[in-house]
Formats: C-alpha cells, sequence, structure tokens
C-alpha cells in the first residue's frame, strides 16, 4: 500500500530544499505509480557508492527530483534503514555520450538531516561543488573531439558509436540540421545524428549537405584521426562494438 504520509514528507522537504539551495531550483515529486520515470531515473544517478548500495537492496519507489536552470539535476530519496533524513545524490544528464564520462570519479550522494535547512548547506559545501566539478568535465568531454565548425562551414565529426556529431555556428546551419533529424544536446549545444541505421544515416547527410550549399554553407566529415573529408556523402561506417560505461553498480 503507498504511504501517503511518507510521500508528502518526502516531496515537502525536496521542495523546501530546492528553495534553500544556491540558485534557481524547481522540485518534481514522483510517486510510485510513476513507473518508467523512476526507472529511468535510477539507470541515471551518478553514485557508486552509498546510493548505489541503498538502490541495488532497495529499488527506487518514488523520488524527488531538484531541477536547477541549467539543467543539472539531483534527486531526493528516502533513507532506506529506517534512520531519520533523506538520501540525495547526483543525476547524470541525459544527453551526453558513454564515452564522455570514461575515467570520470562518480559525485558520490551523500546522506542529509532531516532538517532541509541544514539539508541545503550539507549539499553546497559538499555534494553540489562536486557534481558542478563532474558535470564541467563530461560536458568538455562531449564537446573535445568535435571539429568546430565555422559559419561557412558545417564539420560533422565521426564518433566510437558510430553517431556523427557537429557544432554548428549560426542559425541558419542549426535549423538545417535540426529539420534533418540531428538532436541538440541541450547541455553542450552538440548536435547529434545516430548512426544506428547507417543508409539512413547516409541519405539525411547528403540531404543536410544539400541544404547547407543551398544556403552558401559547405560540409566536412571529421574522422577520428582528424582528417577532414569535404564531402556530404559518406560510406556506411562499420558498427564498432560499443561497451557503456556504467555511471552507478
Amino acid at each position: 500500500m503507498h504511504d501517503y504520509e511518507n510521500s508528502e514528507c518526502l516531496a515537502s522537504y525536496a521542495d523546501v530544499l530546492a528553495g534553500e539551495l544556491p540558485g534557481a531550483w524547481t522540485s518534481t515529486y514522483h510517486p510510485p505509480e510513476h513507473k518508467d520515470d523512476l526507472a529511468e531515473l535510477g539507470d541515471r544517478i551518478w553514485d557508486l557508492d552509498l546510493v548505489a548500495d541503498s538502490l541495488a537492496e532497495y529499488p527506487l519507489q518514488q523520488a524527488a527530483v531538484l531541477t536547477r536552470q541549467d539543467g543539472a539535476q539531483l534527486v531526493v530519496l528516502d533513507r532506506p534503514d529506517e534512520r531519520e533524513g533523506f538520501l540525495i545524490a547526483a543525476v547524470a544528464p541525459r544527453d551526453l555520450p558513454d564515452e564522455a564520462y570514461r575515467g570520470m570519479r562518480e559525485p558520490n550522494g551523500i546522506a542529509l538531516t532531516d532538517d532541509p535547512f541544514r539539508g541545503a548547506e550539507q549539499v553546497a559545501g559538499d555534494l553540489l561543488t562536486r557534481y558542478d566539478t563532474a558535470l564541467a568535465q563530461v560536458r568538455y568531454n562531449a564537446v573535445n573531439g568535435v571539429q568546430p565548425s565555422q559559419l561557412e562551414r558545417v564539420v560533422l565529426t565521426w564518433q566510437p558509436d558510430g553517431s556523427l556529431a557537429a557544432a554548428p555556428v549560426g542559425e541558419t546551419a542549426e535549423s538545417v540540421l535540426a529539420a534533418n533529424g540531428f538532436v541538440q544536446d541541450t547541455q553542450t549545444g552538440i548536435y547529434r545524428l545516430s548512426g544506428d541505421d547507417t543508409a539512413a544515416q547516409a541519405r539525411t547527410v547528403r540531404e543536410t549537405g544539400r541544404q547547407l550549399d543551398a544556403q552558401g554553407i559547405a560540409t566536412a566529415l571529421q574522422h577520428p584521426s582528424g582528417r577532414i573529408a569535404p564531402s556530404a556523402t559518406p560510406p556506411s561506417p562499420a558498427k564498432q562494438p560499443h561497451a557503456p560505461v556504467p555511471r552507478r553498480r
């Protein structure tokens, strides 16, 4: 049976905590009925210590997600050990590739007192600092290796998973990429085109190149070696084995 009193306590705590953290944060409560949201959230909790151990023993039943204006997110959870207070952990950005996390140390979560004002001090003085540092690094990793574009040329860079990434300059190039199925990562501004279907990917790149050319913008392909091919018609790349990097146990 759903514990409404416990749910109300978690949601209220998170609301107050969001208002006390530095910056502008909002709080969203996910009850047990939000199974899909909770499952997706559980996969993105960026922790290999206290919170990961808790989730390994007690699957996520409810949570409150705190979201900052820049997209950074924290998740507040019940403590399963019947102690007073809550757990809080960082949430990994949704759209960054697994390679961006390789070699990164997780900004592991912490236990919070049941006083949200004191809890906000704990978060600001510990977890938030480590989270912001980790966020900056993974966002840099995601952009690193993507050849910069110019106003007159869009460079598409092959990624290890077979996708293509671009950092377009100007609204015209951005509009053409978006219209042809490139998805923008709101964290980095990078546009990505999936390589799951290489034939469809090649057709998309050809059409994108044609539309960009009509706007006076050239298209080039950037290979991992750094060699640039001034072409809008890429060969279909062989799929490379890709082992996801776990962000938590």
